[in-house]
């Protein structure tokens, strides 16, 4: 196996991650529904907790991030729980609002929110040159801009954000120390950076590489958190190790 085919997905990681979750969730749902309506001496907590397990398990077998997991597993159960509290329904408003402002807009992407290791982060302190310029593509909370700052105080760090309550985030988080824009990576002049990172999804990484290719000067490094180029031969791949068991995919332009 190739070291693109062993980086790609399977098709339901081909769905926004946020809309292959939602679908998990429904043979599990089913399944209770078949018990509960059947008969079946199961408990409605011990047939919430069925829906959870087969989401997680579905959520595995898809690779889907660690967290969307964990979402899968607890979220019918945690739902049961606070709907048999009677907790306020301005608790469900306040978690759907904080959702649209994170994640929402990956299904119209297709970028779900990944976070980056201290071990991704380290790795790019390292490859970037003195006083180099580092770009961070979807940069999230500002992890990685943040890491690499405190390795390399010299940097000249950006990073670029769609979602509104992220960027907030990592602006706060950063300050004055980092470029921090709200809007779309697209938009992202990429000709004078040194290191242009991207932890995104397989889903925009060929129009990606169109613009690194157009805009990137020579000798400076794409690097993929990853996710491959179809069709590209990467110059190094690096394993990080971390809990995502991920890599950077680097290429140097030419």
């Amino acid at each position: 196996m190739s070291s693109a085919d062993a980086l790609s997905s399977p098709s339901m990681l081909r769905l926004p991650p946020a809309l292959a979750a939602l679908l998990a969730q429904l043979p599990g749902l089913a399944l209770a529904a078949v018990l509960l309506t059947s008969g079946a001496p199961l408990p409605l907590p011990a047939l919430a907790m069925l829906v959870g397990v087969v989401a997680a398990a579905l959520a595995i077998h898809w690779r889907l991030p660690s967290w969307w997991r964990l979402i899968n597993l607890t979220f019918v159960p945690l739902l049961w729980l606070g709907l048999a509290a009677d907790l306020d329904s301005r608790w469900f408003l306040a978690g759907f609002l904080a959702l649209a402002l994170t994640s929402l807009g990956a299904v119209r992407t297709r970028v779900p929110l990944y976070l980056s290791s201290a071990a991704a982060a380290r790795e790019l302190a390292r490859r970037l040159p003195g006083n180099g310029r580092l770009m961070d593509l979807g940069c999230g909370l500002g992890g990685p801009l943040a890491g690499v700052r405190r390795a390399r105080p010299d940097a000249r760090l950006e990073g670029v954000e769609a979602a509104p309550l992220n960027w907030l985030i990592a602006r706060v988080r950063l300050w004055r120390r980092a470029d921090i824009r709200l809007g779309s990576l697209w938009d992202a002049d990429l000709s004078g950076c040194d290191v242009v990172y991207a932890y995104l999804s397989p889903a925009p990484m060929a129009r990606l590489w169109q613009k690194a290719e157009a805009e990137m000067k020579p000798g400076s490094l794409f690097i993929s958190n990853s996710f491959a180029v179809p069709g590209l031969a990467f110059d190094e791949v690096i394993e990080l190790d971390d809990l995502s068991r991920s890599r950077l995919l680097i290429r140097r332009m030419r």
